[in-house]
Order: structure tokens, then C-alpha cells, then sequence
């Protein structure tokens, strides 16, 4: 099961634009929380937090418990607008979550034991296809992370869903026994020789024996 990251934020009395400039030009970013089939919560959060939150590996999949009045409030980050000069965040979107509801969340990948695979210890490289897999979930049983083990693979082995750990009271969006990593050989490198290369070059051709010289001048 996920772990639950509780946020601290105020409420916002206004909703629109100006409201919005008006809690950014307090040092806060405004948020709001929907869904649930209940009026949209709006927010104020402390930017440090957001940043914090979204370099965490995860975060699209991270249950939050967020503070802002009399009742915490469940919910998953699904979107962050940024200043496009700053990059700074701007604005925040929560979901709302409910006992019982199922959700569409992004579970990252965890590959482990790639020090022992047999393909990689001679030099294979592991191209990964999907670093998170989407799925359908209970609210309240959402996964941290999938994880593949390398340490049987060899040249040319993919890792498939079927093949992941912790899939349990889970099914894929994709409808299907798709590809999430594959182990690819070396690449060899064959060195050509131009054309021409390794030819000795031609010699400058010398009289024959016997040959009559010109004479030589005189005066």
C-alpha cells in the first residue's frame, strides 16, 4: 500500500485569475481539490512543499492527506503548471479520493539485481519501455512501486507485465501481456577498409637494359 504524505495549506475564499496572482504575490501556490462529486476545495500550499514533492520519484502515484480544514483530505497531484521563464509552480491539481473509488494512477518501475544478470554482465544494455505502467486501482491500495528482477536475464529477454511483482488487486490500462524492459546484446562495430587502402603505390618506371640514352648536348 502507498504511504500517505499529509500536506499542510490554507483555504482560498476566491476562486479566477485575480485571486490566483493575489495568493502567488503572498509567496503561496494556489491548488484546488476536486472531485468526489463534491465542490471544488481551494487552496493555498507553501512552493517549497510542491517542490519537494514533485522531485520525489512517484509523486503521480503519491496518496496525500491534505490539512486545510476540519477534515483532511485524500487526494493524488494530477497536474503542476509552471512558470514557463521561472519554472517555479504556479498552480496545482488534486484529485479527490473516496473509499472504495478506483482510480487511474502511474506506478513506476523498480529493476533490481542487474549486477548478476547474465546479459548485462557481458555487456547487454537494458532498454526500458515504460518506466511507470498505468493502472486501475482501489483508492485506498495503491501501490508504491512495480518491481522486475533482471538477475535471470540474458541477451534478447524482455520483462513483461506478467513478469512484475506487487500487480496484486491491480489491472493495467494496456489489455494486454505487454513489453515493460528488454535486455539488448552489444552492438559490434566492423571496421572497413576504404577503397584503395593497403595498395602499395606505383613506382616510377626505369629505362630497360640496353635502352639508347639521348644524346648529350654540346656547348
Amino acid at each position: 500500500m502507498a504511504n500517505v504524505v499529509s500536506i499542510e495549506a490554507e483555504a482560498r475564499a476566491r476562486s479566477g485569475k485575480g485571486a490566483a496572482r493575489a495568493t502567488r504575490r503572498a509567496g503561496k501556490v494556489p491548488a484546488v481539490i476536486y472531485g468526489g462529486k463534491q465542490d471544488p476545495n481551494l487552496i493555498a500550499l507553501d512552493p517549497r512543499v510542491v517542490i519537494r514533492e514533485i522531485h520525489r520519484a512517484g509523486w503521480q502515484s503519491r496518496l496525500y492527506e491534505i490539512n486545510a480544514g476540519a477534515q483532511p483530505i485524500r487526494a493524488l497531484i494530477r497536474g503542476v503548471q509552471f512558470h514557463p521563464v521561472s519554472d517555479a509552480p504556479e498552480h496545482v491539481d488534486f484529485q479527490r479520493l473516496t473509499p472504495g473509488e478506483r482510480v487511474k494512477v502511474a506506478i513506476p518501475v523498480h529493476f533490481e539485481n542487474d549486477g548478476i544478470s547474465p546479459g548485462i554482465k557481458r555487456g547487454a544494455v537494458l532498454n526500458v519501455v515504460r518506466h511507470t505502467v498505468e493502472v486501475y486501482c482501489d483508492a485506498d491500495h495503491i501501490p508504491d512501486q512495480f518491481t522486475a528482477d533482471l538477475g535471470p536475464l540474458d541477451f534478447n529477454d524482455n520483462v513483461r507485465w506478467h513478469d512484475l511483482r506487487g500487480t496484486e488487486n491491480v489491472k493495467p490500462v494496456i489489455d494486454r501481456d505487454f513489453v515493460v524492459a528488454t535486455v539488448v546484446p552489444p552492438t559490434k562495430i566492423e571496421v572497413v577498409a576504404e577503397a584503395g587502402a593497403g595498395v602499395a603505390p606505383a613506382k616510377a618506371a626505369t629505362p630497360a637494359k640496353g635502352a639508347a640514352k639521348a644524346p648529350a648536348k654540346k656547348g
